[in-house]
């Protein structure tokens, strides 16, 4: 059975502010399934506009059937599905780069915080299909789960980064924390291969309070600045992550690299803001591009910080155009985080047919979106 709803706690004004001031890029509270909004005609119009140029499809985490669980939707914002459901918390989706599979991270059981990401003992890693089939458990005792390519996966534990065929056998120890006096002991989250293989960005917690960049040939590390959630663009010419300013006290910027290294100052942060939302939902995290480059996907909040427990909703952006044409896709009060997008059909799709439009059965699904109440997550 589902474990019950937890409640959420009132939180003053002050208290408030305090979080989003002091607790940027840290997490804490309890989940809440929240309920059902509706858009304007012009943010309809905006998702049809947006979106339907996309032309693909966004898997996400999100807490409004109780504990988080992995949903998808088309980049219009219609056909939205859980692909994943039960009592253990599923977040941290990544789309393999043929899109036939979902990388996830999923706790052993019931709630546990993001900001347990790290904690030993707490998180497996999976896989299943963008359809909701074939869950499979990849990784004991891991999170951050990323993939290399089709066939191979990057992952940390604590403080450690690995590297590892999907199918398994010898991990690769890709770098260590605790073995690096400049990471001082660090947690290591979020870790990104560069294109090339060479370079591993990061974002460190704990000890340390930084994004940057560890040379895997020269093994230095590079600090690239304040902030959490740092990415390689797809090109691999270019940094992205998320800083602790803006217009709703966070944005994401963006700087060019060249060997493991900025190549342009960070001085002038509004020269080299890559978005950052008009109006009061302007709190931006968990920023993603599609494997083009041409589209970023993250959620924003109007209020609250924490990762697990505010309303933040998904926005999608075509990349270069006027930020106040992104469309906002998601509209629940529940906790939606950790977007990511495909663009196209996932190769598993196209060889029975299918296109990104298509969702699961109509007996798996009840009017609001919601999946009927059967299959629980496997438990291994």
């Amino acid at each position: 059975m589902r474990q019950p709803m937890r409640v959420r706690r009132p939180v003053s004004t002050l208290s408030a502010l305090l979080t989003l001031a002091l607790g940027a890029c840290a997490t804490a509270g309890g989940g809440g399934t929240g309920s059902e909004q509706q858009p304007t005609a012009e943010e309809k119009q905006a998702m049809t506009a947006v979106g339907g140029k996309a032309n693909g499809i966004i898997v996400w985490s999100s807490s409004r059937l109780g504990n988080h669980d992995l949903f998808v939707m088309n980049t219009d914002g219609s056909n939205v599905h859980a692909i994943t459901k039960g009592e253990a918390v599923d977040w941290f989706p990544r789309f393999s780069p043929d899109g036939a599979r979902i990388l996830f991270t999923r706790s052993l059981k019931g709630w546990v915080y993001e900001r347990d990401a790290n904690a030993d003992g707490k998180w497996d890693i999976y896989t299943v299909t963008p359809d909701g089939k074939d869950e499979t458990k990849v990784v004991d005792n891991a999170s951050w789960g990323g993939w290399v390519s089709n066939e191979e996966i990057v992952y940390v534990r604590s403080t450690a980064v690995y590297r590892r065929a999907l199918s398994g056998g010898t991990e690769t120890l890709l770098v260590d924390s605790t073995k690096v006096p400049a990471l001082d002991s660090a947690l290591l989250q979020q870790p990104e291969l560069s294109k090339d293989g060479a370079y591993l960005a990061i974002t460190l917690r704990g000890s340390q309070r930084e994004t940057g960049v560890w040379d895997l040939g020269k093994r230095t590390w590079t600090r690239t600045g304040e902030g959490c959630q740092i990415n390689w663009t797809p090109a691999g010419d270019e940094i992205y992550w998320v800083h602790p300013t803006g217009n709703g006290g966070s944005r994401v910027l963006h700087l060019p690299m060249a060997n493991g290294k900025p190549t342009k100052s960070d001085s002038d942060l509004d020269a080299i803001t890559l978005i950052d939302l008009p109006g009061r939902r302007s709190h931006e995290y968990f920023p993603e591009l599609s494997a083009d480059g041409k589209w970023l996907v993250w959620a924003a909040t109007q209020r609250g910080h924490d990762h697990d427990i505010a309303d933040y909703e998904i926005y999608l952006w075509e990349v270069g155009t006027d930020p106040a044409t992104a469309a906002r896709l998601t509209f629940h009060s529940g906790n939606d985080r950790w977007p990511d997008i495909f663009i196209g059909t996932p190769a598993a799709a196209r060889a029975d047919g299918a296109g990104p439009d298509k969702g699961p059965p109509a007996d798996e699904k009840d009017a609001s979106g919601k999946p009927a109440a059967k299959g629980k997550k496997k438990h291994h």
